[in-house]
């Protein structure tokens, strides 16, 4: 039971118990409705784009008393513009002309109408937002006459990443898993006719879609923008040119390729059916749409259509290569390449808009009391993990997406939908709350989302990256003269050193865990080496990720390479989890590989408990632990627990990545989800296993007490599984 302080203590006796609770929990949910205002609000912030304000990036209001719009909230970098700077300085248009011109010329309407438009057409070139909604008309949801295009909150959130790449002087590469129904591709095409239109002449594009269909609708989003776009703004100020003048021409007879004339520029559209409509053009800029829905079949893969598009495309600015889908399933190209740039192995950055950063998709309620009694019900079933039917949430799933953001009525929405819905996977597939919900999972998730959560806050990048070297790679020498190196690449993270006193010594401190990779090989399984520190134990307190090894090795050096670490970390306890080496090698070479670590470091490598029956027979032990169909389950249920007690300190944010990607398959089983990894987990399954339920608790002795006779009385192996 947690303890009091005074204050509520004497509070309790004054009221009694369930009057404290009673008004903890109406101090509870007055919190969630006023952080609910918050959140409304913030969506209902003015967005005004002609006049910038809660318009993209960095704004700067402004005033210009006889201009049409005369305060306006322009980009910050509008001002280092002259014409703009002066304008502003002068406070009026005439102002403006009079300080630039001789005190005696006329100032005609015809003047101001020039000023004007020198102005607007410098804010259309720093304010795409501001461009769009004067110019470009697209087409109206539920039919109707077209409309300007005003962005709304997502279109923002993702012009703004484009955008800060543009600034930077970078090459744009985005990867947009989408939500449905908030215009992406849109927002996406629109874009790039900003660049070649307003930007860069002899900007040539390129859409490519799953099937010709998916392409002519993002091309159709280019032709109603051109149809209603004005001449006079593809040319220079001044230029001279025929309103009647076609502002695009079809190139060719494949009706595929179209030229706008007076920007130099190709629209280009091609299908990932037919790879080589796409090749062996000179592109700037490529829309890659629906890349989720791309099959591999015989002859053709994604691979080679991305090939095809792209791999004329210069890294440079003013370059432009985005890849956007739904999601469709793990382990397809879209999910891989995603993956890569979500984790920094890619050029491209990685965006996602969860379903209820979507205006839409939210539903009002009828009244403040039902308000009310719904942010009750939400806080009462926190910790609800138990769904009434299969097309409904557990409460700790609803209140997790109010710890995402998500507002009461967007939550109350989400309720009401997924009674369409007969899983989880289903609805998450439609309307994902974060990219890992995005592709659909083929079996029910072991960890919660709101669990692993915790873990968030205490994850950081490591102090130190290097390796453990000793006097030799492998045998005795070994684990002689040990050191850590810094080194840029090293594959060892370490949160913390290795601690040693003089005088004492902390028994049963580390523990090292290794699962085995299979193979050396960039495709092959990781190998993972991980340190825990358990000196907090002896306080009641958490254990900690002290350090962690992780890449591809062979299955032998691996083996010397955990012994280095183990035998750095003052001779923790090391535990290799055996099963793989077992596997992939005859059961004799597993042996071997293990005897022989065994003989150097001794008793301190983990070994199966021998059954009575096992001693009587004089058999020897069997080192390292055996993951089987009766230890992974026990393991995984234990880290279940541990997880969601929040009963260990994480350090690396990839492990979380892990146990949402975990999975318990329709037999039973558990396993990573396609497309991912459990190398990770699974040291902290074996490590938590054993770090709570088979080592003693730490303790401080002298470092002149015979540490051997020590080691003797302990019982380092495990009980019998």
């Amino acid at each position: 039971m947690l303890r009091r302080t005074k204050k509520e203590t004497a509070t309790s006796v004054l009221l009694g118990d369930d009057a404290v609770r009673s008004a903890s929990l109406s101090g509870a949910i007055n919190n969630i409705l006023a952080e609910n205002e918050l959140r409304n609000e913030a969506i209902r912030a003015m967005f005004n784009p002609i006049t910038g304000e809660g318009s993209i990036g960095e704004r700067r209001k402004i005033g210009i008393s006889d201009f049409p719009i005369p305060v306006q909230y322009i980009p910050a970098r509008m001002m280092q513009v002259l014409l703009v700077r002066q304008l502003v300085e002068a406070g009026s248009v005439e102002a403006f002309f009079h300080e630039l011109t001789d005190e005696k010329a006329e100032y005609t309407n015809e003047e101001r109408q020039k000023i004007i438009e020198q102005y607007v057409r410098i804010r259309c070139r720093h304010d795409f937002a501001f461009w769009a909604a004067l110019y470009v008309f697209i087409k109206k949801k539920g039919g109707g006459e077209d409309i300007l295009f005003r962005l709304n909150r997502p279109q923002r959130k993702l012009i703004a990443r484009l955008e800060k790449k543009r600034l930077a002087g970078k090459p744009i590469r985005l990867i947009l898993l989408k939500a449905r129904q908030w215009g992406g591709s849109t927002a996406i095409q629109i874009y790039m006719a900003w660049l070649q239109l307003i930007h860069k002449v002899g900007l040539n594009s390129l859409i490519v879609g799953h099937v010709k269909d998916a392409s002519n609708v993002v091309k159709d989003m280019f032709d109603r923008m051109i149809k209603e776009y004005p001449i006079s703004m593809l040319y220079k100020l001044g230029e001279e040119y025929n309103e009647k003048e076609p502002k695009m021409v079809g190139v060719g007879n494949s009706g595929n390729i179209h030229r706008i004339p007076q920007r130099n520029c190709k629209i280009m559209i091609g299908t990932a059916e037919k790879p080589d409509s796409a090749r062996g053009g000179d592109y700037n800029l490529v829309h890659c749409t629906e890349v989720g829905l791309w099959k591999k079949t015989e002859g053709k893969t994604p691979e080679d259509i991305i090939r095809s598009a792209c791999s004329g495309i210069l890294l440079k600015p003013y370059t432009m290569i985005v890849y956007e889908s739904t999601a469709n399933g793990t382990g397809n190209f879209f999910h891989r390449e995603y993956l890569a740039a979500k984790n920094g192995k890619s050029q491209f950055d990685a965006m996602f808009v969860a379903w209820y950063e979507i205006e839409q998709y939210a539903v009002p309620f009828v009244s403040i009391v039902s308000k009310h009694d719904f942010a009750s019900w939400l806080y009462n079933n926190r910790n609800n993990e138990a769904a009434n039917s299969d097309r409904e949430e557990p409460g700790t799933y609803l209140w997790w997406l109010w710890q995402q953001g998500a507002t009461l009525e967007a939550i109350n929405w989400y309720i009401q939908e997924r009674s369409k819905y007969t899983s989880h996977a289903d609805m998450a597939s439609e309307y994902p709350s974060n990219d890992i919900e995005a592709f659909t999972f083929s079996g029910r998730r072991v960890f919660s989302a709101e669990d692993v959560e915790q873990f968030r806050a205490a994850c950081r990048p490591p102090k130190w990256k290097g390796e453990i070297y000793g006097r030799a790679d492998e045998g005795e020498q070994a684990i002689e003269n040990l050191r850590f190196q810094k080194e840029e690449n090293g594959r060892l993270f370490m949160w913390q050193d290795v601690e040693r006193d003089e005088e004492e010594e902390v028994l049963d401190r580390y523990l090292v865990i290794v699962d085995v990779g299979k193979g050396h090989t960039e495709k092959a399984d990781f190998a993972d080496i991980l340190v825990i520190d358990r000196l907090y134990m002896m306080d009641g307190e958490q254990p900690t990720v002290a350090a962690e090894w992780h890449g591809h090795i062979d299955m032998d050096k691996l083996a010397w390479k955990a012994a280095q670490v183990a035998a750095y970390y003052n001779n923790a306890l090391l535990v290799i989890e055996s099963n793989t080496l077992e596997t992939n090698n005859t059961k004799g070479e597993a042996e071997y590989i293990l005897t022989l670590v065994r003989d150097v470091y001794g008793s301190q490598l983990y070994a199966r408990k021998q059954s009575a029956e096992d001693v009587k027979q004089g058999l020897p032990k069997k080192y390292g632990f055996h993951t089987n169909t009766l230890t992974k389950p026990l393991i995984i249920h234990n880290l279940k627990t541990v997880v969601r007690e929040h009963l260990y300190i994480e350090r690396e944010e990839e492990c979380l990545d892990e146990y949402l990607t975990y999975v318990e398959t329709d037999k039973g089983g558990f396993e990573a989800n396609e497309g991912y990894h459990d190398d990770r987990l699974m040291t902290r399954a074996i490590g938590m296993q054993i770090c709570f339920h088979e080592m003693d608790i730490p303790r401080i002795v002298k470092k002149n007490e015979s540490i051997n006779k020590i080691m003797k009385k302990k019982a380092v192996s495990a009980a019998t599984i």
